[in-house]
């Protein structure tokens, strides 16, 4: 089955997330469709119908609609090295376009810098910062720099196998 690991009110209203986990970047996609498809099936029989635009509330002063991606691979989680994370961050700043250009339809509407967003067209990661592009969760600092992290980019409406792939090409050129 899916797994789902869990699910809970998000900022806007109507606005709710839930949270699949798989090992392994085709399975998430996997996960992730039968997901959507299980959400789907699931509104039509109570009537109600579900809106994957990244921005459904238009321009107003609501968040939007994302797609966070949290991912990790061995050397990230047994590392223990701050610079690990640091690589791969600056890898993802230096191609930006690559990752924007298959996070979603309309992600501009979103990522604007403001509700808990960095710009579109900007990079930047942090320590719990839910405003950057990359957060780093406290977490993997407290762990001893071993983890995961979380782009924050990808819009709702995004094909999470695309996502995947820009991901592990982006960690791959990082070295690690």
């Amino acid at each position: 089955g899916v797994n789902v690991e869990g699910i809970n009110a998000e900022v806007a209203a109507g606005q709710w997330e839930f949270q699949v986990f798989a090992k392994g970047a085709k399975r998430a996609g996997d996960e992730t469709w039968v997901a959507r498809y299980l959400l789907e099936r699931t509104a039509e029989e109570y009537g109600l119908s579900i809106d994957w635009h990244p921005k459904p509330l238009g321009d107003t002063d609501w968040n939007g609609s994302g797609m966070h991606a949290n991912f990790s691979n061995g050397v990230m989680r047994e590392s223990g090295k701050e610079d690990t994370f640091n690589k791969i961050c600056e890898q993802f700043g230096k191609n930006i376009e690559r990752h924007i250009s298959v996070y979603g339809a309309d992600n501009d509407k979103r990522l604007t810098g403001a509700h808990e967003t960095q710009a579109i067209n900007q990079f930047s990661y942090g320590v719990s910062d839910r405003g950057a592009s990359i957060r780093i969760p406290f977490a993997t600092v407290d762990d001893g720099w071993k983890g995961r992290l979380e782009d924050r980019r990808p819009a709702s409406n995004a094909d999470p196998y695309k996502v995947a792939a820009a991901i592990v090409k982006t960690t791959k050129e990082a070295g690690v």
